[in-house]
C-alpha cells in the first residue's frame, strides 16, 4: 500500500504516515529519515526530495500529532451536553483538560512528539493564530473566552489565563506519564486530574 501511494505521487504523505507510526510507539527519537524511508518502502535518498533534513521531518510529524490531540479535544467538547451558558462553559473547559491528559496517557509517543519539534529544529515558533486543524491552544482560548461570555470569570481576569491553565494540565500530564506520579493507582490518578482541573477552574 505504501509503495502504491508512492507511485501515485503521494510519497510525502506516505513518509509522514510512516513517521506517525514510528512516533506512536517510539516517540520523537524513533522518527529518523532512514527508518521512515524503510517503513514507507522507498530509498533513503527519495525522502530528501520532500524533507531537507531530520528536523524538518520531525517538525511535520509533530504537527500531525498536535492535530490528533486537537481532534480528540474537539470530540470531547462536542460531547458536552446542552446546559445553561455558565455550567456548559465550565463543563467544556473540564472536558478539554481531561482530553489533554487522556491523550498523553493513551498516546504517550504522539504526545511527546507533538511538543518536540521546537527543541529539535531550533526554530523560534510562535503560538498559532489560525491552524488548518483545531489546535489545542486555540481550543483553550476559545473555552476561556466562553467563560467570560457566560459571566463565569470577569473580563479583567481573562488576559493570560491560557498560560496558567495550559501549564497546569501539561505539567500534570508529564508527571503522570513519565514522572513520579506514573506509579500511582488509577483512583489516585483520577483524583489528581479532578483536583487539578478543579483548582484551575476555581483559580480562574
Amino acid at each position: 500500500m505504501r509503495k502504491q501511494a508512492y507511485h501515485h505521487g503521494n510519497l510525502r504523505e506516505a513518509l509522514v504516515e510512516a513517521g506517525l507510526s514510528l512516533a506512536r510507539t517510539g516517540g520523537p527519537r524513533a522518527v529518523v529519515l532512514r527508518a521512515v524511508s524503510r517503513e514507507a518502502g522507498v530509498s533513503h535518498n527519495a525522502a530528501y526530495r520532500h524533507f531537507s533534513d531530520h528536523e524538518a521531518l520531525v517538525a511535520t510529524v509533530a504537527e500531525r500529532c498536535m492535530e490528533n490531540l486537537g481532534e480528540l479535544m474537539t470530540e470531547r467538547l462536542s460531547a458536552v451536553p446542552a446546559l445553561r451558558p455558565a455550567p456548559r462553559a465550565v463543563a467544556r473547559l473540564e472536558a478539554l483538560g481531561r482530553a489533554y491528559v487522556d491523550f498523553a496517557r493513551t498516546e504517550p509517543g504522539w504526545f511527546q512528539t507533538a511538543f518536540s519539534a521546537s527543541a529539535s529544529s531550533g526554530d523560534k515558533r510562535t503560538l498559532p493564530v489560525t491552524a488548518p486543524a483545531p489546535h489545542p491552544y486555540l481550543l483553550l482560548t476559545a473555552c476561556l473566552d466562553e467563560l467570560v461570555q457566560a459571566s463565569v470569570i470577569p473580563e479583567e481576569r481573562r488576559p493570560g489565563a491560557e498560560y496558567a491553565a495550559w501549564s497546569a494540565v501539561h505539567g500534570l500530564s508529564h508527571l503522570i506519564t513519565d514522572g513520579p506520579l506514573r506509579s500511582l493507582p488509577e483512583p489516585e490518578i483520577q483524583l489528581a486530574v479532578s483536583t487539578t482541573l478543579s483548582v484551575i477552574s476555581r483559580g480562574l
